[in-house]
């Protein structure tokens, strides 16, 4: 399955700062699959070590991290010559083997030649445990679920992903295109980006089936609460989690802690939302009051909105019906509307926007996505549907600021209308590109 994080990965081999990698993502999002098919194309020969299914590997590791030691020792385990430049070294799940996480540094140090990729389900959560790994030994990278450009990669329709990704103003797209990219948007909000999932679609076109791997992925990250987080904080982490539908089931998505239970306070709950954020599994979208560059500096931590890591999971916890792909756009606007605007926080994550902001005023009005980009600020509005009469916030906004472009994101075809465009939903790769 044609990832496009291999373009980085291609760029990391061959950059004048290569160091050690550190490949990020929530379990299960595609991470072995895509080290092993770059080492395929772009190394003559690939050694594997899984730390979780084979514990013995740690033993390699033990007492002493010298990396020549070390490459001596995996050259008799695996009875084969590591050549530098020529054999990638992947050290997987190397969250269960501390002692190899620390040799990156060393590698760096004193044997930068060797091509190292380290990969972890909760890395994220290792690496703020450890306070003796240095900043600025290891390169990082960071794989989520398949965005929508991928997911019409995955199902042959290369053609409509290289279609989007050559518009560069905002135009009415042919009827017949924008017709069938809603089709298989409808797909995607049901299937998601999990790899799993979407293989399981291909090869079996049953919808079944797909809600069968979302509950076992789930049923997973369930376990990893347990097996992996504080013992005092599995029960909230767990707490936190459940909640996120009903969150974001809300007409009003800022996290409200005594969804979780009556009593619940936020200082109780914080390390749990840390956890999952730092595993991968949740995107936070801060408050703003004022959109001014630096963005994070008008933030307000207190005040934000839970996002899941992937829409189709989402639809799975939530228990939106099979019967919604089939209506006309029903899907869009199940759920008040939360699985679309979870659906653009997975997508501007995928394509680069790591840090989400929303603007309130006054508790009045409120503008769902706030991009900081540039220098520049980008307001975006996002609608369910194709009832898109602009709503009170984004013209509050525009009253108050008076940006350049004004954005919003709807199941209506791409357009501009005096000073505000509008994204279809599947095309949300282009925002803000088209707002400069």
């Amino acid at each position: 399955m044609k990832r496009d994080i291999y373009k980085q990965l291609l760029a990391w081999k061959n950059s004048p700062r290569r160091k050690p990698l550190i490949l990020q993502g929530a379990r299960q999002v595609g991470k072995t699959y895509a080290l092993k098919d770059f080492a395929g194309k772009d190394y003559d020969h690939m050694i594997y070590c899984n730390f979780e299914t084979n514990i013995d590997l740690a033993s390699l590791f033990a007492k002493n991290i010298d990396p020549t030691r070390i490459i001596e020792n995996l050259e008799i385990q695996f009875g084969q010559k590591i050549l530098p430049e020529k054999t990638l070294i992947i050290f997987d799940e190397i969250q269960a083997c501390p002692e190899a996480l620390n040799s990156l540094k060393y590698f760096h140090e004193q044997a930068n030649h060797y091509h190292i990729v380290a990969a972890g389900s909760l890395l994220g959560v290792k690496l703020n445990q450890i306070k003796s790994f240095p900043v600025g030994q290891v390169n990082f990278m960071h794989l989520a679920p398949l965005s929508f450009l991928e997911f019409l990669d995955a199902i042959s329709q290369s053609s409509l992903r290289e279609f989007l990704e050559n518009i560069n103003e905002p135009k009415n797209i042919p009827l017949i295109f924008h017709n069938e990219l809603l089709e298989q948007l409808k797909r995607y909000f049901y299937i998601g980006g999990m790899p799993e999932a979407v293989f399981v679609y291909i090869e079996n076109q049953d919808f079944n089936l797909v809600r069968e791997v979302h509950q076992e992925i789930l049923r997973s990250y369930e376990l990893d609460f347990s097996k992996h987080a504080p013992k005092n904080q599995v029960m909230k982490i767990t707490e936190v989690w459940q909640s996120i539908p009903p969150q974001l089931a809300k007409e009003n998505r800022k996290f409200i802690f005594s969804l979780i239970k009556a009593s619940a306070r936020a200082r109780e709950y914080e390390d749990a939302i840390l956890w999952l954020k730092d595993a991968g599994l949740i995107h936070l979208s801060y408050n703003i009051s004022t959109p001014k560059t630096p963005i994070e500096h008008y933030c307000d931590k207190k005040s934000f909105k839970v996002f899941g890591i992937d829409t189709g999971l989402l639809s799975t916890m939530s228990r939106i019906p099979l019967t919604s792909i089939l209506a006309e756009d029903k899907l869009f606007s199940e759920f008040k509307g939360a699985l679309t605007e979870n659906f653009v926080a997975q997508q501007l994550t995928a394509y680069g926007h790591d840090r989400l902001y929303y603007w309130t005023s006054s508790g009045t009005a409120e503008v769902d996505f706030v991009i900081d980009e540039d220098l520049c600020i980008f307001p975006l509005e996002v609608k369910a549907g194709v009832n898109v009469a602009q709503k009170k916030s984004l013209i509050a906004y525009n009253e108050k600021y008076n940006p350049q472009v004004l954005s919003r994101a709807s199941l209506l075809n791409l357009s501009l209308d005096g000073k505000l465009i509008n994204y279809p939903l599947y095309a949300m790769h282009l925002f803000p590109k088209l707002s400069k």
